[in-house]
């Protein structure tokens, strides 16, 4: 978060010399500070978002994908000979444990065309979909397995620390 300040702070002055260095190595330090003490953030927090970073790819790439599917799926659906759309809600546990998580996929799922999350509850999502092929393996999805991972590296850092609970 520290070099995100920094460089925010470089950009934003459009300049690069020392005296904007240095001053930004001051302001973004003191912005650092203030995250750590009133924000509940703090630097184990960074580390675990850079382990988790290659997963963090992947999953928006893999969103990107079943978005790709999901548009081509709905077009389908649209455009076809069958006259009828047969809109379904379903319910299903996601079995995630984290709130970030949860809400991740329940955008996720939003995201994707023809689906909609309508509400959440703990790990209980509630989904709209316009026809039920468009949910069929939804509490299974990739979606659900590589927040899975996720959790399962914020799991072993909570063990490494001595701590177990999730955040």
């Amino acid at each position: 978060m520290y070099f995100i300040f920094l460089l925010l702070w470089i950009l934003l002055n459009g300049q690069w010399n020392g005296e904007i260095i240095c001053f930004g190595i001051v302001i973004a330090g003191a912005m650092y500070g203030f995250f750590c003490k009133f924000l509940d953030y703090s630097v184990e927090k960074d580390i675990l978002l850079v382990k988790k970073l290659p997963l963090i790819f992947l999953y928006i790439l893999a969103l990107f994908w079943e978005i790709i599917k999901a548009n081509v799926s709905a077009i389908h659906l649209t455009l076809s000979y069958r006259n009828e759309i047969d809109p379904v809600i379903i319910q299903f546990q996601s079995g995630l444990k984290s709130k970030i998580a949860q809400v991740a996929l329940a955008n996720s799922i939003t995201l994707t065309p023809g689906t909609i999350t309508v509400a959440m509850e703990e790990d209980e999502l509630t989904v709209h979909a316009l026809d039920i092929s468009l949910v069929k393996g939804i509490d299974d999805s990739v979606f659900v397995h590589m927040l899975r991972r996720m959790e399962a590296i914020d799991e072993k850092v909570m063990e490494k620390r001595g701590k177990h609970h999730v955040q």
